[in-house]
């Protein structure tokens, strides 16, 4: 491995020049338009979870309906998590977060559904976790190198989609 060489002197002239533009620096390889738009589109399908595991949690009833209760709750409150997260990095590109929900449902890459039963609302839940797991596995792709920390951001979600979906997995296997 070669030593490390910088022109450090270039580094902070560069850091001077165009400073309201915060993170974003003229290194920044992504095509910043593209990346806000895929990241509203995340936005939009962690809300829709939100919602649809909030639905659920309320509307959870039966005789194992308590752990699964609870379940739904947590999962809520992760995407809410994750939809905050994904709303700074938009924000941090100098973009502007999706939040209007007119529209909600078709930006989202998974589905509000209510399901019937307790059942039902487990399958719908590791259905939309899936489908997460797979756009989010094809947006790391997509970014590669060129937004390395819009790649672990998506990376980190990622894992706790995965988890959630071994979740349901377990919960359907328990309560089928």
């Amino acid at each position: 491995m070669n030593e490390f060489m910088t022109d450090l002197k270039k580094i902070k002239e560069q850091a001077r020049k165009d400073m309201e533009q915060g993170a974003v620096t003229d290194h920044y390889k992504a095509d910043r338009e593209a990346v806000i738009k895929v990241l509203n589109d995340v936005l939009a399908t962690e809300l829709v979870c939100v919602l649809r595991y909030q639905r659920h949690y309320h509307m959870a009833y039966g005789i194992n309906s308590d752990a699964v209760k609870e379940e739904f709750l947590q999962h809520a409150r992760q995407e809410q998590e994750h939809a905050d997260w994904v709303a700074t990095r938009i924000t941090q590109l100098n973009g502007a977060p999706n939040f209007n929900p007119e529209g909600l449902a078709a930006r989202s890459h998974s589905e509000y559904a209510e399901g019937r039963d307790l059942v039902s609302m487990i399958k719908e839940d590791l259905f939309a976790e899936r489908i997460a797991i797979e756009t989010y596995s094809e947006i790391v792709r997509w970014l590669g190198d060129k937004d390395p920390t819009t790649r672990r951001l998506m990376e980190d979600i990622l894992k706790i989609e995965e988890e959630h979906a071994e979740d349901m997995k377990t919960l359907l296997q328990k309560t089928a």
